[in-house]
């Protein structure tokens, strides 16, 4: 096989931790990744040992609609007691059902919202969703909790992030975008050109607080970075599986595994996979920040070994992409997976 590992690279903080508590939802979007086929839960005592197995500095709670665990509130309450940042990435059910003094529990809460106007986000997600999240978002603020608005790049809106990122403004909230991976379809997979359309048009009307996606990291002339997937980055299933990316194929490990291991746990073949470099990117300039482009979407299309296919050296093509950084935030999320956190430009 041709493919090179890389060591882990040296880190001072400590792992960003995404818990899926469940994989209900109240809603069934067509793009979404969870396995809805059967109902999986994490209990409280499992929460709590993964943070004395591991040295955590962020939680984030998504996967399902984590406000649908018969637990939720118990195991906030103990996750609000731990010295680290919490945030939840929600359609905005999980919050509407929380009082004020949980929802300021959070260090920022992130809802999903994929379309720039009321009749294409509930003509996708159920009637109603656009106003839930309005609201909440609106909600957080008046609270003192930060929002983040986080999209899905995929065919259907690709071309359109910088209006979500305009909505996102109203709630002086970053937009994160995240690029569609085919887990259950490839019906809203990207283009090799509609993938560079979408980051060229995104990146030309915004101001970039981070770039985790590793081409357009690469493109865009910015140094390596030092966390990331297979690295600083654990994800915990509500199946008790653990792995090193949210849409890393396969069963996982037992999270026994994780409890057994702790920090060691990124010496286990699905994160030692996560750090992999194909050869044919060793040789290339850009390798250092793109590192053979994401690893979780090249181990879900079945060619690990290969580079990403949106690679443009592989064309023989470079897509130089000029952009213009924004303020700095303190965001749990900057540093922890291939994700783009930006802000409308104004």
């Amino acid at each position: 096989m041709n493919i090179e590992v890389a060591k882990p690279q040296a880190i001072t903080h400590r792992f960003s931790l995404g818990l899926g508590l469940t994989n209900e939802c109240n809603l069934a979007c067509s793009f979404c990744y969870r396995d809805a086929s059967r109902t999986d839960r994490l209990v409280i005592e499992q929460v709590q040992a993964l943070l004395g197995a591991l040295p955590v500095r962020s939680v984030n709670l998504g996967t399902g609609e984590n406000g649908m665990h018969p637990q939720f509130k118990e195991i906030l309450a103990y996750l609000r007691r731990q010295p680290i940042k919490l945030t939840i990435t929600s359609n905005g059910h999980s919050i509407a059902i929380l009082e004020d003094e949980d929802v300021q529990g959070f260090a920022d809460v992130e809802f999903s919202l994929d379309y720039p106007n009321r009749e294409e986000q509930d003509a996708q997600r159920g009637a109603g969703n656009w106003d839930l999240v309005q609201q909440q978002a609106a909600r957080c603020r008046a609270l003192g909790v930060s929002v983040t608005i986080i999209a899905v790049m995929m065919k259907t809106n690709y071309d359109r992030l910088a209006q979500i990122a305009e909505v996102a403004a109203t709630f002086d909230a970053p937009l994160r975008v995240n690029v569609y991976q085919a887990v259950r379809t490839d019906t809203f997979a990207l283009t090799y050109a509609e993938y560079w359309t979408g980051f060229e048009k995104l990146l030309a009307a915004t101001d970039v607080i981070a770039i985790g996606e590793p081409l357009v990291r690469a493109m865009a002339g910015l140094a390596p970075r030092l966390g990331g997937c297979g690295v600083a980055t654990v994800r915990v299933t509500p199946r008790a599986t653990v792995q090193p990316c949210v849409y890393w194929p396969g069963k996982g490990a037992d999270m026994a595994d994780l409890l057994t291991a702790g920090e060691a746990i990124v010496e286990t073949e699905p994160f030692v996979a996560a750090r992999s470099i194909p050869q044919a990117c060793l040789s290339c300039d850009y390798l250092a920040s793109c590192r053979g482009g994401c690893a979780g979407r090249r181990r879900l299309l079945g060619t690990l070994p290969d580079p990403d296919p949106y690679c443009p050296i592989l064309r023989g093509e470079k897509k130089p992409i000029s952009i213009r950084m924004a303020a700095s935030r303190d965001l749990p999320k900057l540093d922890s997976a291939c994700t783009t956190i930006v802000m409308a430009r104004r």
